[in-house]
C-alpha cells in the first residue's frame, strides 16, 4: 500500500501537500505556479505538456492561484505556457522512478513587447466589428449566452493611456439571447425593465496598466437606475489598418456583475431550491474603435 502512495514517506513529507495523494505506478506529478512580473497569479494561462516526441499529453488552464498540476506517465516532457500580453514560457521536466514530483516552482512570465498605443484624440466604437455579450447560469445547469445589438461609445485617448476616458451607452431593449419569449421576459419589469430604464451607461476615466497589454478600466455602470463601480479586466489588442485604409484599435474585456447590486431580484426557485437564473452575470466585450468621424462603406 505504501508503495502506491506518492513518493517515499518521510517526516519531511508531512509538509508536502501531495504526500498523501495516490498516484498510479509509473506516473508522477508535474507542478508549477505561474506569476506575473509583479508576482500576481496569472489566471487562465494556457499550458501544454508534450512528450519527447512532441505529442501533446495534457493541456489546460492555470487555476485561480496560477497553479498547474498534471499527472503524467514517467518520461521526459516539455511544458509550454502562454498568456495574453506575456512572452511564451517553455521548460523541461522529467518523471522517473526516483523523481515522482517534478516541481518547477514559481514561474514568472515576462511582459511581451507592448503594442503601439492609439494616437491621442477622440475615437468611437465601430459597432459592426464590436460585441457586447454576457453569460448567465440557467437553473444551475447550463449557460445562456446573449448580447446587446445596439450600443455606441466614445473614447478620448490621452497623451498617456492612463489619462484616457470612455463613455458607452447600451440600448437595453436590444438584448438578444436567440429566444424571443426569454428576451421579452428579460425586457420586462422582472429584469431590465426597459420601459423605465431604456439604457445602460458606463463611464470611466481610470485606466490602470497591469503589465504588458493588460489593463484595468474602472468606472461607473448605471443599470436599472442604480450606479455601481465596475472594473473591466482588459487586454489591449493593438492598432491595425483596416480594409478601407482606416485605422483601428481593439480591446477585449470581461467583468462580473451581480443582479442584486442593481436591484434585479427576480428569483423564481425550482424544486430543491435552485434559482432559475443565476445571480452572477459575466460580461464579455470585444471592441474595435476608429478615429471619430471615420467614414466607412463596409461596416
Amino acid at each position: 500500500m505504501i508503495s502506491r502512495l506518492f513518493g517515499r514517506r518521510t517526516s519531511a513529507d508531512q509538509k508536502n501537500p501531495f504526500s498523501g495523494l495516490s498516484v498510479p505506478p509509473g506516473a508522477g506529478l508535474l507542478t508549477c505556479r505561474v506569476l506575473s512580473p509583479v508576482r500576481e497569479p496569472v489566471v487562465n494561462a494556457e499550458f501544454t505538456v508534450t512528450d519527447a516526441g512532441g505529442r501533446k499529453v495534457v493541456s489546460g488552464e492555470t487555476d485561480p492561484f496560477g497553479g498547474v498540476t498534471a499527472m503524467v506517465p514517467k518520461g521526459e516532457y516539455r511544458l509550454a505556457i502562454t498568456a495574453d500580453s506575456y512572452s511564451p514560457y517553455r521548460a523541461s521536466a522529467s518523471i522517473t522512478e526516483d523523481v515522482q514530483l517534478a516541481s518547477l516552482g514559481d514561474i514568472t512570465l515576462q511582459d511581451a513587447p507592448p503594442q503601439p498605443q492609439p494616437t491621442p484624440g477622440d475615437w468611437e466604437i465601430e459597432p459592426a466589428h464590436s460585441r457586447v455579450g454576457f453569460v448567465a447560469r440557467h437553473i444551475g445547469l447550463a449557460r445562456v449566452y446573449g448580447r446587446f445589438d445596439n450600443f455606441a461609445g466614445a473614447i478620448r485617448i490621452g497623451e498617456s493611456m492612463e489619462d484616457s476616458a470612455m463613455h458607452v451607452v447600451i440600448d437595453a431593449s436590444s438584448i438578444d439571447t436567440n429566444v424571443r419569449m426569454r428576451d421579452d421576459h428579460l425586457r420586462s419589469g422582472d429584469f431590465l425593465d426597459v420601459e423605465n430604464y431604456p439604457t445602460m451607461e458606463f463611464y470611466s476615466d481610470r485606466f490602470q496598466h497591469r503589465g504588458g497589454d493588460n489593463w484595468l478600466i474602472t468606472g461607473a455602470l448605471t443599470l436599472h437606475g442604480v450606479t455601481r463601480t465596475v472594473t473591466l479586466d482588459a487586454v489591449y489588442g493593438g492598432v491595425r489598418v483596416g480594409m478601407e485604409n482606416e485605422t483601428r484599435a481593439a480591446v477585449r474585456a470581461t467583468a462580473e456583475l451581480h443582479r442584486e447590486d442593481y436591484t434585479i431580484n427576480w428569483q423564481t426557485m425550482l424544486a430543491r431550491g435552485i434559482a432559475a437564473v443565476g445571480s452572477s452575470i459575466k460580461v464579455e466585450l470585444e471592441i474595435q474603435i476608429v478615429p471619430k468621424g471615420t467614414e466607412l462603406q463596409f461596416k
